[in-house]
C-alpha cells in the first residue's frame, strides 16, 4: 500500500518560474552549472549546486557549500520570489519532449514506505553522494528537489489528472533544451482525497531516477524520528517530495559505454575475441544504432559494427541475465577487456543517450577512447521486474529524459 500525502508546497511566483527552474544537480558538473546559470541570479542551480557561487578552492562537500545553498534560497524566499501554500495540495507536473507528454502526480512519499520496501529500488547508491544530499536537507530542512517515481498505471488516476490538465496550467514554459514543462495545482479536496485513496491500492512504487536523493530524504527523515522523543508519526519529516508517473508513459533511453584501451589487444585481435560471444558484422562509417534487444553497435577504428549476442550469453527468464548491460559487462568488458568493477574502473566512461551516438564517435575519433558500445534501451518492464525480484541493476543502466526541473515546488520538513 503506497502512501501519497498532500503538502504545503513552497513554490515560485508565476512570473518567475521559468527563470528559476533548472536542471537537477546531478546532470551538470560545477563548471557546466556555472555556465548554465550564467548571469541568471534566479536559477535554482544557485540552491542545488551552490558551489558555483564559491571559489574553486572550496571542496564540493565543504560545509560552506550547504550553508551557501541555504542562504541563497532564504534570500529568494524573503524577497517574495517563493511563497508557501496556506493549505496542503497535490500537483501535476507534465513534461513534453519530441511531441510526447508525460504527466506526473506531485505529492509526498513516506519514509516508512522506503524503509519497508513499498518503494522499490533498482540501483545501488554511493555513500558520499548520499551524504552530500543529506547535508543539504539537514541544513535547509527542505527537500529542494523531487525524486522521480513510477507506478503501475491506474485508469482512474489518469482520469482525475486529465480533468486537472484540461484547465490552464499555473506554470507553462519551454526550457532552453526545447523540452516543455507544465504545472498545475490540485486544490479540489475531493480530488485530493480520491487520489490519496487510490494510491493505497498500489502495492509498490519504483524509484525511476534519483536513488541518491531518495535515500538521503528517507534517511534524514529516519534521523529526525530517532532524534525526537515525542515522535508521533505524522510530522512532516516523515515524508519527502516525489513526482509519480504511470509506468506506461515513461521511456528509458540508452546509456552507452566507452573504453580507453583494448587491454593490450590489436583491433583485429579484439574483434576475433568478440566473435567468441557475438556475431560481428561491419556496418561502415555511418552511425549505426542498435535495433533490438541483445544486439549492440560498436565503434572501433573509424568503423561501426553490429554485435549480436550468441545463444547462451543471456537468459530471458532471469531478470538480471536478460539485460544487455549484463551481457556486455560479462562477455566484452570483463572477459576480454578485464574491466570487472564498473563503479571504480578509470578505463571506462558512460554516456547518456541524450547526447547521441555522435558523441561516442567523437570521443573515439579524438583518441580519448579506443572503443565505444551503444546499447538498446532497457524497458520499464525490465526495470520493474528487477525491482520486484529484489535485484539490483548494473551501474549506469537507465537514463530517463526529460529530467525533472528543480525549483518548481519544494517540501518543508517543518
Amino acid at each position: 500500500m503506497a502512501i501519497l500525502k498532500p503538502f504545503r508546497g513552497i513554490r515560485p511566483v508565476k512570473e518567475k518560474a521559468a527563470r528559476i527552474a533548472s536542471r537537477p544537480y546531478d546532470v551538470l558538473n560545477k563548471q557546466e552549472a556555472r555556465v548554465e546559470a550564467g548571469n541568471n541570479d534566479l536559477s535554482f542551480l544557485h540552491v542545488v549546486k551552490p558551489e558555483i557561487d564559491l571559489p574553486d578552492s572550496v571542496y564540493e562537500y565543504d560545509p560552506q557549500v550547504y550553508a551557501k545553498g541555504k542562504d541563497n534560497f532564504s534570500k529568494m524566499f524573503a524577497n517574495g520570489t517563493f511563497f508557501q501554500e496556506k493549505e496542503e495540495f497535490l500537483y501535476v507536473y507534465a513534461q513534453t519532449m519530441n511531441g510526447r507528454t508525460q504527466y506526473g502526480l506531485v505529492g509526498c512519499a513516506a519514509v516508512e514506505d522506503y524503509l519497508n520496501n513499498v518503494i522499490l529500488k533498482h540501483e545501488l547508491t554511493r555513500p558520499d553522494k548520499e551524504e552530500d544530499r543529506k547535508n543539504h536537507i539537514r541544513m535547509s530542512n527542505l527537500n529542494y528537489e523531487p525524486v522521480f517515481f513510477a507506478y503501475p498505471r491506474v485508469p482512474e488516476i489518469d482520469s482525475i489528472i486529465s480533468s486537472v490538465t484540461s484547465t490552464p496550467p499555473e506554470y507553462n514554459f519551454t526550457a532552453d533544451d526545447g523540452f516543455g514543462h507544465h504545472f498545475w495545482v490540485i486544490s479540489d479536496k475531493l480530488k485530493i482525497s480520491r487520489l490519496v485513496e487510490l494510491f493505497k491500492g498500489i502495492p509498490h512504487t519504483y524509484v525511476a531516477d534519483g536513488h541518491h536523493r531518495t535515500a538521503a530524504a528517507a534517511l534524514v527523515g529516519q534521523e529526525r524520528k530517532l532524534q525526537n522523543p515525542s515522535h508521533q508519526g505524522d510530522e512532516e519529516y516523515n515524508y519527502f517530495l516525489a513526482v509519480h508517473f504511470p509506468e506506461n508513459q515513461l521511456a528509458i533511453i540508452d546509456y552507452n559505454r566507452i573504453v580507453k584501451d583494448l587491454n593490450g589487444l590489436s583491433e583485429t585481435e579484439f574483434i576475433s575475441r568478440l566473435k567468441e560471444y557475438f556475431t560481428v558484422e561491419k556496418k561502415g562509417t555511418a552511425i549505426y544504432t542498435p535495433e533490438y534487444l541483445h544486439q549492440f553497435s560498436m565503434y572501433l577504428g573509424g568503423q561501426w559494427y553490429s554485435l549480436k549476442a550468441k545463444e547462451g550469453t543471456f537468459d530471458d527468464h532471469d531478470p538480471i541475465r536478460c539485460l544487455d548491460v549484463t551481457v556486455l559487462s560479462e562477455y566484452a568488458l570483463a572477459r576480454i577487456l578485464d574491466i570487472t568493477d564498473l563503479r571504480k574502473s578509470k578505463r571506462i566512461d558512460f554516456v547518456g543517450g541524450i547526447r547521441g551516438l555522435a558523441e561516442l564517435k567523437r570521443r573515439v575519433d579524438n583518441g580519448e577512447m579506443a572503443v565505444a558500445f551503444a546499447l538498446y534501451p532497457v524497458t520499464m518492464k525490465q526495470l520493474m521486474d528487477i525491482a520486484d525480484s529484489g535485484n539490483i541493476m548494473p551501474p549506469k543502466t537507465t537514463w530517463f529524459e526529460p529530467k525533472l526541473r528543480s525549483g518548481l515546488v519544494l517540501h518543508s520538513l517543518e
